[in-house]
């Protein structure tokens, strides 16, 4: 499952510091760091390019040179990860950066590489080994700020449908437990149906497509996935165009975009990894490390309609612009937006198409 801006974490991290030993040599004195990304599949299009990501912003920027990165991929199992790791942990690496298949599972070996001097960044997924770092995004403000939104879309009143995600999934629920609880502010705005989009386009538009058969009043969705299939449901109904708030993949800016629907889409960046990247590298340069465990990462949201959030001020607004922030040529897939803003990655790297 980026984005134009590092977070306020990371922007406190030089402040917020631990000594961990040390203070090392001269970073341009430094052979470069030998760090290894574990992933624990490639199954969709969220994962494939953060790894393709992480790989250019150690190609160019302020990190080329300074990084051998690895990227190894344990596909299918738990156990498969953790044998993984424990080949990675005997190479003796500066930094093991993890995308989790568990986040308790793994916490015995995380362990393991911690006791051996290895700075361990769990990003995305995270664990719960209180030794790694973690790195993720901002899960309470991405669905507060949308339904905040979709709040002042609607003037405070009116009928809405909410996308409950995939059945046990914990993202799932506080992503609509994130939506109600904004709501809840608004009685006048009513949630008359819900449905399980499963973030896939199909479940999302056919869902839709039997509440709106259900409700001959709908003023806004929201969804936990692409939100263009909310917007197909709306006009195979022959319904008018209403605000949706979705996720920022390529299909869903460039189907608002021309559609002219009032969109807001949520960003959990795949250049997580490069900022994860980046974070052990001002670790092993310093000799310290953050003295909270956890830095989230604040994404911008992709918008038709920027706004100011009350409930996040300072929340940063990209408006969707085809040919800037969403592109015709690239996957419907590729998730917006596409980079930090201390590396340039262009649409054709973060897509593979270069």
């Amino acid at each position: 499952m980026k984005f134009a801006t590092m977070c306020a974490g990371l922007a406190a991290v030089a402040a917020t510091m631990v000594s961990v030993g040390a203070a090392p040599a001269l970073a341009q004195d430094k052979k470069p760091y030998v760090i290894y990304l574990s992933n624990n599949f490639v199954g969709n299009d969220w994962r494939q390019q953060m790894q393709r990501v992480a790989q250019v912003s150690v190609d160019k920027g302020p990190l080329k040179g300074r990084v051998e990165l690895h990227i190894e991929v344990a596909e299918g199992t738990v156990q498969a990860q953790i044998n993984s790791l424990n080949n990675i942990i005997r190479q003796k690496p500066d930094a093991i950066l993890v995308d989790a298949a568990s986040d308790t599972a793994l916490n015995p070996t995380i362990k393991k590489a911690c006791d051996a001097g290895i700075v361990v960044i769990s990003f995305d997924q995270v664990v719960t080994e209180p030794c790694a770092l973690t790195l993720a995004s901002n899960w309470e403000r991405i669905p507060a700020v949308m339904a905040e939104w979709m709040a002042v879309q609607l003037g405070g009143k009116g009928n809405v449908l909410v996308d409950r995600g995939l059945a046990g999934a914990p993202i799932s629920a506080q992503l609509q437990e994130g939506y109600e609880k904004v709501l809840k502010d608004y009685p006048d705005i009513k949630i008359v149906g819900y449905y399980n989009g499963e973030y896939a386009l199909g479940p999302e538009q056919s869902g839709v497509a039997a509440l709106l058969a259900a409700n001959p009043q709908v003023d806004g969705i929201l969804t936990q996935g692409y939100g263009s299939g909310a917007i197909q449901a709306l006009k195979d109904a022959g319904r008018p165009m209403v605000p949706v708030v979705g996720f920022s993949y390529n299909v869903a800016a460039l189907t608002c975009a021309e559609t002219k629907s009032p969109c807001i889409l949520g960003s959990n960046p795949a250049y997580l990894s490069s900022e994860a990247i980046k974070l052990a590298v001002e670790i092993l340069d310093t000799g310290k490390r953050p003295e909270q465990r956890s830095v989230e990462v604040e994404g911008d949201f992709v918008t038709t309609t920027p706004f100011e959030s009350k409930l996040f001020p300072g929340a940063k607004m990209q408006t969707i612009e085809v040919g800037v922030n969403a592109f015709p040529d690239q996957a419907p897939g590729l998730t917006l937006p596409i980079t930090p803003d201390w590396v340039e990655i262009t649409a054709a790297e973060a897509a593979g198409t270069n």
